[in-house]
This record gives C-alpha cells, structure tokens and sequence, in this order.
C-alpha cells in the first residue's frame, strides 16, 4: 500500500480546517476530516488518475467545501503539499514543492 505523508504545514492547514468548520457548527469539522480522508483513500487507489501539472503536482477538489489536495507522488509515496482553500491566494503553496523527501 502506498504510504502518504503530510508536510508539516499541509498539516496544519487540515487542522485549522477542521478546528474552523468544527467552531460553525459542531460536527461539520469531522465531516470535513471525513471528507478528506476518503478523498486520500481514493487517492492512494488511484494516484494517477487526476492531471499532472506542469508543476508536478496533482490536484482534486472536495464535493463539499471549498477545497483542494495538492498532491505529488514520489518513490510510492503520495506526499499532500496543501489542503487549500478554493478562494485562498492561487498556488500560494507553490514555495513548498522545493522540500526534499529523503530528509
């Protein structure tokens, strides 16, 4: 199975997600995790499947908030750079894709 890690700041922003939607309305904060965590198993299905930019990422939106998973695989990992939000600052997350996933 292929594994899949977080950067550290991709982390985050899933976290602040959750803790935002969670502080709407109780409960819509676990459907968000919910959400994502059944897009990353598709995902780990089916890595390939969504377009590879230029970049060298892929990206895929949720079906019920306002969010993207920006992702790339390397060496059978499938490494999330950004939960996004749709209306953030287009690719704002672009100065991540310069980690280093041997260290």
């Amino acid at each position: 199975m292929m594994e899949v890690l977080f950067l550290e700041e991709a982390e985050i922003e899933l976290s602040e997600a959750v803790a935002y939607y969670e502080n709407i309305c109780q409960g819509l904060g676990l459907d968000f995790s919910n959400e994502v965590k059944t897009l990353i198993i598709r995902l780990i299905e089916m890595p390939f499947l969504w377009v590879l930019r230029d970049d060298g990422t892929r990206r895929v939106s949720t079906k019920k908030f306002p969010y993207q998973i920006v992702y790339c695989v390397i060496n059978d990992v499938l490494w999330i750079i950004a939960v996004a939000h749709h209306k953030r600052f287009p690719e704002y997350w672009k100065e991540r894709l310069s980690f280093n996933p041997m260290h």
